[in-house]
């Protein structure tokens, strides 16, 4: 049996009336990600999309009328969404076979691997993390992310506390623990990442060093090291919130950032962190700082900074 699949990319706040629109025309499934085929929240709504533009896939029967839904979507999603559209027919074939094939394992750095549950790891010696594409934010695959793992791996976090905030899957924290972070707290506000984060937790055996919860229910904590990797406008909304969660000499690492957003989310951090580019990916950037210690010297280095606060460059 055959299926016919349509593909087109559209603005992000557009994808809710499109994605109606495809279920009422028949629609068997729906299917949202970006150019790096990254996943996405299943209920995600144009503010927790960490990008602009969408590629949608939608699934239809063999003998669906293809101009009928051309002339149904035209009015919803626009002339531009339009000119992208694509009809292809798709050969019944193993798909959890075919799904698996494209899953490879993935190394950041020189001390870290993601790798599906189905395969062996390829260096027994680095760390590894075991994490299949799922519900929520965050393989590895998309650039902001990637960014974010190559910097937790570069850097010795034995001891430290970590806070994810905005964890997704969960990757962050957990690639932190499994670099021999002490513990780490991973809070976001969508409840499917949160049972996606508590079972890639417990898969990777370290649920019991890992608090998962809601932003709400976040503990009192000052971690050592605060990662979020969500959208620069929420990135900016929350500086006083993380730049408060995080410890005097402690590192921040934010991404989701695009180049044209940098000097805003600096700015907004100014009170507590001189952050700066750290890295570049397809547009996307990597800002790192530290906070503030208390009796800084004028020119910016600590007067009196606690030893061994923030994360040394592994070697």
């Amino acid at each position: 049996m055959s299926w016919t699949q349509l593909s087109f990319v559209l603005p992000a706040q557009s994808v809710e009336s499109v994605e109606a629109v495809l279920f009422a025309l028949g629609a068997l499934s729906v299917a949202n990600r970006d150019a790096g085929s990254d996943a996405w929240y299943v209920d995600a709504t144009p503010e927790t999309s960490p990008w602009e533009e969408v590629r949608l896939e939608a699934l239809f029967a063999p003998a669906v009328e293809r101009e009928a839904i051309r002339a149904a979507l035209q009015a919803t999603a626009g002339a531009e969404a339009m000119a992208s559209l694509a009809f292809e027919t798709l050969e019944d074939r193993d798909w959890a076979r075919e799904w698996m094939r494209d899953w490879k394992p993935q190394r950041f750095g020189r001390r870290l691997w993601i790798c599906p549950t189905w395969m062996e790891p390829p260096d027994r010696q680095a760390a590894t993390v075991f994490l299949d594409p799922g519900n929520a934010f965050g393989t590895g695959t998309h650039a902001s992310t990637a960014l974010c793992l190559e910097w937790l791996a570069a850097h010795d976090l034995a001891g430290r506390t970590v806070l994810d905030y905005g964890c997704g899957s969960g990757i962050l924290a957990i690639a932190a623990l499994c670099l021999g972070a002490e513990r780490a707290w991973a809070c976001d506000l969508d409840a499917q990442a949160l049972a996606v984060c508590a079972e890639n937790a417990a898969r990777n055996a370290v649920a019991d060093r890992l608090w998962i919860g809601s932003p709400s229910e976040l503990p009192e904590c000052s971690a050592d090291v605060l990662l979020a990797n969500i959208l620069s406008r929420t990135l900016v909304d929350l500086a006083a919130e993380l730049g408060q969660r995080l410890r005097p000499g402690g590192a921040l690492a934010l991404a989701g950032i695009l180049e044209t957003q940098v000097e805003a989310v600096i700015a907004a951090y100014a009170p507590w962190c001189r952050l700066a580019p750290a890295a570049t990916r397809e547009e996307w950037v990597l800002l790192t700082g530290e906070r503030e210690v208390e009796g800084a010297r004028s020119d910016g280095a600590a007067a009196d900074r606690p030893s061994g606060r923030l994360p040394r460059p592994y070697s």
